[in-house]
């Protein structure tokens, strides 16, 4: 297995859940993707020199789905994948998404989706235009945070960070992400400040959102992390300061690697498997 493919598949199971790329064999060159939200999954052949030469998609396997579906998705997955290749690059994320947008082209979605459009809201374009505005107003936002703070994860010198705090309610997670931002510059000025919460509200209700702040896909990612890991009462803000360089889908690993840390120092999860310790932040 080449490097390239290595940082894919553990960027795709991070991504997407584990699982979601295996090996068929030991030693093979055949993975099966199990397709988010759908029940196909399909079988691909990685050459060795994958990245410089793409992938095949050798046929599909249909559980519990409709008569068709297996087929329409092997169809449309090659035309992702046509779409999306280009010698050199890893393309299995990218293809995934092409997916998606191609069953919404046709109509074929069944699920609604959790990703964010990629847009900021009024909002946060201000606070990042007005850094010293919002640095003056940092006093008027109530105490700091009680912030956990994960170690720093660079790699072709970008450089990931992520903080996990307790939240009780929506207006406290925005209050928590609109303090950090209005006072500390170096985390206004990164190139993205992606984030995700889930709260427990009464009578059974539950709240949960997130943000990808232009790292398209990313706030959803991070949400599908809260969601795997059945944390609640808990937000998560991981800031990327880029490098220069092009991660390409490793970056989602990153990411959840950045968050899973601050967890794992808050105590919400074990450090050994990564398995959940608790529901909630204290």
């Amino acid at each position: 297995m080449s490097e390239e493919l290595q940082d894919e598949v553990e960027a795709i199971n991070s991504i997407f859940g584990a699982g979601s790329l295996v090996q068929a064999g030991e030693e093979s060159d055949i993975y099966v993707l199990s397709l988010p939200e759908e029940t196909v999954s399909l079988r691909l052949q990685f050459p060795p020199d994958y990245p410089a030469v793409p992938p095949s998609v050798l046929s599909t396997n249909s559980s519990g789905g409709r008569r068709g579906l297996g087929a329409r998705d092997l169809e449309l997955f090659r035309g992702a994948l046509g779409n999306i290749y280009q010698p050199g690059f890893v393309c299995l994320f990218d293809a995934i998404e092409e997916l998606k947008r191609l069953q919404e082209e046709a109509g074929l979605n069944r699920e609604p989706s959790l990703e964010p459009k990629g847009t900021e809201t009024d909002k946060e374009v201000a606070a990042r235009q007005n850094g010293s505005t919002c640095s003056s107003h940092a006093s008027g936002l109530g105490p700091e945070p009680p912030w956990v703070e994960s170690d720093p994860f660079v790699e072709l010198k970008s450089t990931f960070v992520a903080r996990c705090a307790a939240v009780t309610s929506p207006d406290q997670a925005d209050q928590y992400v609109q303090h950090l931002l209005a006072s500390k510059k170096r985390i206004r000025d990164a190139t993205h400040n992606i984030t995700a919460w889930r709260i427990r509200g009464p009578n059974g209700t539950s709240f949960q959102d997130c943000d990808d702040d232009g790292e398209t896909a990313a706030g959803g990612r991070l949400l599908h992390l809260l969601q795997l890991m059945d944390l609640w009462d808990t937000m998560v803000i991981v800031t990327r300061w880029y490098g220069g360089q092009k991660l390409g889908p490793r970056r989602f690993a990153l990411i959840n690697s950045a968050a899973r840390d601050a967890f794992v120092k808050a105590g919400l999860v074990d450090d050994s498997a990564g398995s959940k310790k608790k529901h909630s932040a204290k």
